[in-house]
């Protein structure tokens, strides 16, 4: 059953950079000890790019071995884990209803959920043609599934898996993905 939510896909806005710093403050804080980076990703994270406006935040870990207690120190900031949902060496979290709205994610470093949130930022951050037609394509489909966020993201895919193959991405990681996207 569709999300009945709808998905509003707005122009780019400068302000996306300022609501990540505030928002990876607290959580580089409590995690320094252990996260080698807290990484801006998603659409927000490029400029220009028209996006839904939530902040998507990768915590980068250096192994498993850190993931429990980077649920426990989250937790203090009011986070709650919720698990993989299927993309392994990703856990994702609910976040506090008081923060702006975003998605986060603790990540292991090397992991092909890092790598293709990391690959799609850069790859869009030195390819203004393709942040033109990906915004387009995101309108579209917005306006297309207005509250189906299962076909709006299978819409993506196609795009997002072109992106990865010219990044490089091997064709079982490409498929691994592309089963992810489409189970959304």
């Amino acid at each position: 059953m569709p999300n009945q939510r709808r998905i509003l896909v707005v122009d780019y806005d400068p302000t996306w950079a300022r609501t990540f710093a505030a928002l990876r403050a607290p959580i580089f804080e409590v995690l320094r000890n252990i996260a080698s980076a807290v990484e801006h990703v998603g659409s927000t994270s490029i400029p220009g790019l028209a996006a839904k406006p939530i902040v998507d935040i990768d915590v980068v870990l250096p192994s498993r071995a850190e993931i429990p207690a980077a649920v426990e120190k989250l937790a203090t900031l009011g986070y709650v884990h919720c698990g993989d949902l299927g993309i392994p060496e990703r856990e994702a979290f609910y976040s506090p209803a008081h923060l702006p709205t975003h998605n986060l994610y603790v990540c292991v470093q090397g992991s092909v959920g890092l790598a293709n949130h990391l690959a799609i930022r850069e790859h869009l951050r030195h390819n203004p043609s393709a942040v033109t037609a990906y915004g387009q394509l995101k309108k579209q489909l917005a306006d297309q599934f207005p509250t189906d966020m299962e076909g709006y993201g299978a819409g993506k895919t196609a795009f997002l898996l072109e992106v990865l193959k010219k990044e490089g991405f091997s064709d079982a990681d490409l498929c691994a993905i592309r089963d992810a996207n489409l189970k959304k």
